[in-house]
């Protein structure tokens, strides 16, 4: 066989690989596209897309046991241990009494009263941190800013000098 001896072009051929490349290109699109819907639609570049799926997850999972008042579960969310109360020594940095005071919904520390309602306004990498911006019982004057860790994956109050701007 020569160069000039080349072989008869086939239509059908190249009509399947085709359309086997734009079925590709479209799954893939519509893959990332929907993993950034299930993240939230997060600003943040896609490889952060996982930690504020997560960091969303585990925010909701614990604001839906605070609402319930089950306060040792939330506890166990928080610190990312559902088996905390084996060992509560280790935590005696932000011990469980002080979790319950500042959480439950008599509490005198607790701004936000009763808590029965919640939606996560907005969330940011800031740092290696994810910061979100929680309104509780759909107040809007000052939300609760809190910190989801994705290396540890424990939830935490976030700095005052970092704050989530929502805008007027």
């Amino acid at each position: 066989m020569t160069l000039l001896d080349a072989p008869a072009f086939n239509e059908e051929r190249d009509r399947r690989n085709r359309v086997i490349l734009w079925s590709s290109v479209a799954t893939i699109g519509v893959l990332i596209i929907g993993f950034w819907l299930a993240a939230g639609r997060p600003v943040d570049f896609p490889w952060n897309w996982n930690t504020h799926l997560r960091g969303r997850m585990a925010i909701n999972h614990f604001l839906t046991a605070v609402e319930k008042n089950d306060m040792p579960t939330a506890y166990g969310i928080w610190m990312h241990d559902p088996k905390w109360r084996e060992h509560p020594a280790q935590y005696s940095v932000y011990p469980f009494e002080r979790f319950s005071k500042d959480w439950s919904p008599n509490s005198p520390d607790n701004e936000y009263g009763n808590i029965q309602s919640h939606r996560i306004a907005a969330a940011r990498i800031y740092g290696n941190q994810l910061l979100t911006a929680v309104l509780i019982n759909g107040r809007k004057s000052k939300p609760a800013s809190l910190e989801y860790s994705p290396k540890d994956h424990k939830l935490n109050f976030a700095p005052e000098d970092v704050q989530l701007y929502l805008g007027p």
